[in-house]
């Protein structure tokens, strides 16, 4: 989805002036400009499948252990509200037949997803069942934690909240030991 850059640019001017500004003034003269190429940034995630970077893959002698990349942190857009929520996700997977992936391609399919509007329960099941399709593990647990502005800037203004979703597929879901050991290790 590219953004349309000419539509997105008059739009910005018009909500400058709707919330009472003056676009003309000299500190907002480039600002529908800067918000334009920001969006094509923020929200790139449309222009692109991030299932595919779990494509990458290798056979590890038919390794079943347990892989687990915490801390991994992404930035998306509230679709409620248009503002940000940022945090970490840490996802967890036991490879079926060896069948692993790059570390850093769990990180590009988490971001990828993420540079969406988004709801925080959306992206964790996004990820989890990209995981699911590509690499076809024996399970998958992802939780994402993350502060949402829309709760610290306006509203509750509960700054320092923060939400936490799970998404649980496979062998995490039907064995509860697996779940825990998992849960140990995150920390959580």
């Amino acid at each position: 989805m590219a953004v349309d850059k000419a539509r997105a640019e008059a739009a910005i001017r018009e909500f400058l002036i709707a919330v009472g500004e003056d676009p003309d003034r000299p500190g907002l003269l480039e600002t529908p400009d800067r918000v334009a190429r920001a969006a094509q940034e923020v929200l790139g995630g449309y222009d692109e499948d991030p299932s595919l970077h779990l494509r990458k893959q290798f056979h590890e002698n038919d390794n079943e252990e347990m892989v687990i990349v915490r801390d991994i942190p992404f930035s998306s857009l509230c679709e409620h509200h248009i503002l940000p929520f940022t945090g970490k996700a840490h996802v967890a997977y036991i490879p079926h037949e060896g069948r692993i992936t790059g570390l850093s391609k769990i990180a590009r399919c988490v971001n990828g997803y993420a540079r969406r509007l988004q709801l925080q329960e959306r992206l964790t099941a996004q990820i989890a069942d990209a995981m699911m399709a590509e690499l076809r593990p024996r399970g998958v647990l992802v939780v994402l934690e993350a502060e949402h502005m829309c709760m610290t800037m306006r509203g509750v203004r509960a700054a320092g909240a923060l939400t936490t979703t799970s998404a649980v597929r496979g062998t995490f879901r039907s064995d509860i030991r697996t779940r825990e050991e998992a849960l140990r290790l995150l920390g959580l």
